[in-house]
């Protein structure tokens, strides 16, 4: 066997390991296809927040934000991808409780944000295409906001916005000229619960009281030619899901109170490319949305309360749309308003009650096509009502109640309409 020089076989080797270095080297500096994040957030404990205001003669505005949250996951890709797993699960109760004592008069705007929510997961794709699989669970447990504003010399001069929410599961995702695709499974035996209160005497501008209550929620809102293919399950099971709102004054100009409470609800809307969706929502819970609105002298009131089981809209403003839809609800839904006065105006009172709701539509300028598959089955009782009540003079009274058990929409129609 032939025998290499020693100088030969030295000058083979440090060759050898040159090429490894430059390889090694080489290796380190190339980017891995996409990135990778897997998420697992447990929350064990109760998570309270609350904020209390006690004022007088307040000059300029008065803005409150109160939140309370169990588990939080916020990202985003842009001009990359990315693979996203995540798993939340809530095991104890979240609270969040605004009260607003505001005596005299208040110059300013009046706002405040209250919000209390379990599982909660943004996402944003832009240029970029994002791969989504989550997992929200949440227990037997209270998800509460409650907001109070409220003195019996309380003049709201500058008017009033107040928003109380509370949602057990939330996932939502916003895109542009991205690819959203992967599955979303929600499930809530949460005792879901928004309130939202005012007591006044004197409010010379518009305000306006909402409340809503919400147990799994999915929006995912992509333009600019992107693509959506997803894949929705949520299930619904606990005690109630309740909005609740009271909206009260002396003398108010604008005054409107609105209530909105749903089990399950998810919103998909895409421009540029096509939509596939396949969505399936149970719920057990009973559902209830219910508000007052009280003005003895009014210039216009609204009382709107708005209650559904399972809600889903798939909407594209672009040529194609496939939809496979499946719902099933057997929980008691009911929605009430009330509107009480002497003497004014114009006064607005809806009720909206369904078990299972479901529309689609795509951009007929684009011709748009849809393809759907849908069912829809209700097993509950279904109830909206309303009254209205003035005890003077007034110039208009518009009311209005809607009750449906299954109700499915398809649709071609312009962009923006």
């Amino acid at each position: 066997m032939a025998r290499l020089a020693p100088t030969r076989l030295a000058g083979m080797i440090a060759a050898t390991a040159m090429c490894a270095a430059a390889a090694t080297e080489a290796a380190a500096q190339t980017v891995p296809p996409g990135s990778l994040v897997l998420n697992t957030q447990l929350q064990l404990g109760d998570v309270v927040a609350g904020e209390t205001l006690n004022v007088v003669d307040v000059r300029e505005q008065v803005t409150v934000t109160n939140s309370a949250h169990g588990n939080v996951l916020i990202g985003a890709v842009q001009n990359d991808s990315l693979t996203l797993g995540s798993t939340q699960t809530l095991r104890e109760d979240v609270q969040a409780q605004t009260v607003l004592t505001l005596g005299g008069d208040t110059e300013g705007v009046v706002s405040a944000t209250t919000q209390a929510r379990g599982n909660y997961l943004a996402a944003g794709a832009y240029d970029a295409d994002l791969t989504l699989y989550a997992t929200q669970e949440v227990d037997e447990v209270e998800i509460t906001a409650s907001s109070t504003v409220t003195d019996e010399t309380a003049r709201l001069i500058g008017g009033a916005y107040v928003h109380s929410a509370a949602i057990a599961n939330t996932v939502a995702v916003g895109g542009e000229g991205a690819t959203v695709q992967g599955v979303v499974d929600q499930t809530s035996a949460a005792t879901v619960r928004a309130h939202n209160f005012l007591g006044s005497q004197y409010i010379p501008n518009q305000a306006e009281f909402t409340s809503q209550a919400i147990a799994n929620a999915v929006a995912v809102n992509s333009d600019q030619a992107s693509n959506q293919d997803l894949s929705v399950r949520q299930r619904a099971r606990g005690v109630i899901v309740e909005a609740d709102t009271s909206a009260n004054s002396g003398n108010a100009w604008d005054l409107a109170g609105r209530a909105n409470a749903a089990a399950n609800q998810t919103v998909l809307a895409n421009q540029g490319g096509s939509l596939m969706a396949r969505t399936d929502q149970g719920n057990d819970a009973r559902v209830r949305a219910a508000t007052i609105v009280t003005a003895y002298d009014f210039g216009a009131a609204t009382a709107q309360a708005r209650g559904v089981g399972n809600e889903v809209s798939a909407g594209n403003n672009d040529i194609y749309l496939e939809l496979d839809n499946t719902q099933l609800n057997n929980g008691r839904i009911d929605a009430t308003a009330q509107f009480s006065g002497a003497n004014g105006y114009d006064a607005y009172v809806g009720a909206d009650a369904a078990g299972n709701v479901v529309t689609g539509y795509a951009c007929s300028e684009c011709q748009g096509v849809i393809d759907a598959r849908n069912t829809q089955t209700n097993t509950a009782n279904i109830t909206a009502t309303t009254s209205v009540t003035t005890t003077g003079a007034s110039r208009a009274v518009i009311a209005g109640a809607n009750a449906t058990g299954n109700s499915a929409t398809f649709y071609v129609s312009r962009p923006g309409n």
